[in-house]
Parts: structure tokens; C-alpha cells; sequence
């Protein structure tokens, strides 16, 4: 009967080997994929677009007064009294009086005519002009028309901001006109400005912008609003 043990005795060599072989295989190790960056299916975002920053204001001593834009209604002048008893913005004072000093130096005689008005004493001088035009047959509205060339509208007059002088004299206004910008003063209403300025040439009227600007103006023809950028 021994043959009987021989398939018994090699089943059993088989498992033991199959046991030997599972016990001395390597455990398997799954990859760690904690530290790995999930991919996103996300469309790709573009950043805001950076506001765009707030134009610089622009200084008081080149505010705009025209028959299209009116003195600021917070618009605050601090008064001095001039020599001829006139009145003008402390800011331009020692400006306008080293200007009269050097056209006297040069031999003329300028007179300060006109300065600070108050909304008062320019509607007086508006309605005065309309009646002069009304005088020669002109209707009041084409009266107030040809007027606002020649006299601002109240509340919408240079001489208001404090900063502006009509000058005159023998001579003066060429010389004041070639020099002005030495003292921070423009020429405002120049000759061909019209239709910009809405004011006829007045070579009498002098605007205080501070030597920067005016000697930045000199030689290049342009009025206050062509510099600006307000036409």
C-alpha cells in the first residue's frame, strides 16, 4: 500500500512550496498621492485690468472762466488793496506790482484800470453794454449778444476770480504784452481767439497763471483754453 502515500506525500511538497513562494513575495505599495496638485479643468481666469488713475486737478490759478464755464460756487478770494484803490487776489499782488514796476522802469506809464469785481458791480457793467447796443436799434437779446463779446455775463468774468487786471497807457499794453510772462501774467483774449475765448481781443487784459505756465505759453500762440485742452 505505500504507493497509496506517494500522490499524498507530493501534494503535500507542492503546498508546502506554494507557502514558501507567497510568504517571500514583496507587499505591493500603492503610490502616496497627497502631495500631488489635482489638475484643474478650470478655464484660465484673466486678472482685473488696474483702474485707470484720476486726472491730476487742475490748479486754481488756471481755473477756466468763460461764457461756457462759471466761477466755481466755492471759489474764495483772498483781496489786497492796491495803490489806486482797486482790489486783486493776494496771490498775483507782488507779481502785478513788480510787472507795473518794470514797464515804469521802461520809461511808460501804465494805469491799472480794472481788477477784482464783485457779481454786482460786473452786472452793472453788462447791463450798461446792452443798453449802449440797444441804443443803436438792437433788439435786447441781439443787445445781450454783441454785450457778452465785449462784457462778460456775470458769473462767468476773469476779473470775478480776482486774478486779472486791465492795464492801459501810452505804449504800455506792447510792452506789457512782450514782457507779461517774465511775471507769471498771460495775454488772455489775443487777436484770432474769439470763436475759443468767446471774448474779442482785449490788449489790455492780463490773467495771473504763475511764471511756470506763462513762460511755458510764450511763443506758442496759444490761449488759455487751446492749453488746457478745452477747445
Amino acid at each position: 500500500r505505500r504507493w497509496l502515500l506517494i500522490p499524498a506525500l507530493c501534494a503535500a511538497v507542492i503546498l508546502a512550496v506554494v507557502l514558501i513562494v507567497e510568504l517571500n513575495k514583496q507587499p505591493q505599495v500603492l503610490p502616496d498621492n497627497s502631495n500631488t496638485t489635482p489638475v484643474s479643468h478650470d478655464q484660465p481666469t484673466t486678472p482685473d485690468p488696474e483702474p485707470e488713475p484720476d486726472p491730476e486737478p487742475i490748479p486754481e490759478l488756471l481755473t477756466l472762466v468763460n461764457p461756457w464755464n462759471q466761477v466755481p460756487e466755492d471759489w474764495s478770494v483772498d483781496l489786497v488793496t492796491l495803490p489806486n484803490g482797486l482790489e486783486i487776489d493776494k496771490r498775483c499782488y507782488d507779481a502785478l506790482m513788480d510787472m507795473i514796476d518794470g514797464c515804469y522802469d521802461a520809461g511808460l506809464t501804465p494805469v491799472i484800470c480794472s481788477a477784482y469785481r464783485t457779481q454786482d458791480f460786473q452786472q452793472t457793467l453788462h447791463d450798461n453794454k446792452v443798453s449802449e447796443w440797444m441804443e443803436q436799434g438792437y433788439s435786447r437779446e441781439e443787445a445781450r449778444e454783441k454785450a457778452g463779446h465785449q462784457v462778460a455775463v456775470p458769473g462767468t468774468s476773469e476779473h470775478q476770480l480776482g486774478l486779472s487786471a486791465d492795464l492801459t497807457g501810452k505804449e504800455a499794453n506792447e510792452w506789457l504784452a512782450e514782457h507779461c510772462w517774465e511775471y507769471g501774467f498771460i495775454l488772455r483774449y489775443p487777436e484770432g481767439k474769439k470763436d475759443i475765448t468767446g471774448i474779442i481781443n482785449e490788449p489790455w487784459h492780463f490773467r495771473y497763471v504763475g511764471t511756470r505756465v506763462s513762460l511755458d505759453m510764450k511763443d506758442t500762440g496759444l490761449c488759455l483754453e487751446e492749453y488746457l485742452g478745452a477747445v
